[in-house]
């Protein structure tokens, strides 16, 4: 007498094997190709900053290269180019796009200039920066916030960008003057050490106030500060012991 084989184990043990073959093919696919974020990115330079009036095009060719996903935490990488601005730890944030484009914009870089930058967060707005100028100096508060971002500049292969940790409200005394300043923090009042480094032309952008902030243009003239109010804007507070001790 034959006796009968079940067979439903070798279908079994056939649907496993495929199974693993299948996600062992689709972990090989994925490891080869990561996710393309260059059609998020061309979409945010053309909605959220050509599109309102952004229209220098070294910036937004600048914008258009760096890889803005790179500078927010992996958990929050889907979104980096979304129109606002996302956490990076240590209570602070990576700037709403829009924002980073019109304070570059602003700042008017032909790319001759020595930058000073005030708030290093995420180090994002600084190689925005190191694209349109010869050289950027930036200055962060927070310790871990100014190691990633060193890190993570070099990384990528900026060597026009220095990053020092510490008190920004006091500028960089010893490298000034500086063609152009941004700060991407809030004081109450624009910081006198500031508007003492920037040389004759120059241009300093900066969040001012409290509660209400504004963004503020600063030019030095030939005998004169020029002040221009651009647009209401939410920044993080600056810190330190300039702010501490009152003496803006």
């Amino acid at each position: 007498m034959l006796s009968r084989v079940p067979i439903i184990p070798v279908l079994t043990l056939v649907v496993v094997v495929t199974t693993l073959t299948c996600c062992r093919d689709a972990d090989r696919q994925q490891a080869k190709e990561p996710f393309d974020f260059s059609r998020d990115r061309e979409a945010m330079v053309t909605r959220q900053i050509q599109d309102r009036g952004i229209a220098d095009e070294r910036v937004l060719a600048a914008m258009r290269k760096v890889e803005r996903h790179r500078f927010v935490p992996e958990k929050y990488q889907t979104k980096a180019y979304k129109d606002y601005p996302l956490p990076i730890g240590e209570n602070q944030t990576i700037s709403q796009p829009y924002i980073v484009g019109l304070m570059t914009d602003l700042l008017d870089l032909d790319g001759t200039e020595k930058v000073l930058e005030i708030g290093t967060g995420s180090g994002y707005q600084a190689a925005v920066l190191a694209e349109l100028a010869a050289e950027v100096y930036t200055i962060e508060i927070v310790e871990p916030l100014a190691d990633r971002s060193e890190a993570l500049l070099c990384e990528l292969g900026y060597k026009n960008i220095t990053v020092r940790c510490g008190d920004g409200f006091a500028g960089w005394p010893e490298l000034a003057p500086f063609d152009a300043i941004i700060v991407t923090c809030a004081p109450p009042k624009i910081p006198q050490p500031l508007i003492d480094q920037l040389a004759l032309g120059g241009r300093l952008v900066i969040p001012v106030g409290n509660i209400y902030q504004e963004l503020i243009l600063l030019e030095r003239k030939e005998n004169e500060l020029v002040t221009t109010r651009i647009a209401p804007v939410r920044f993080v507070p600056m810190t330190g012991n300039g702010i501490r001790n009152g003496r803006n």
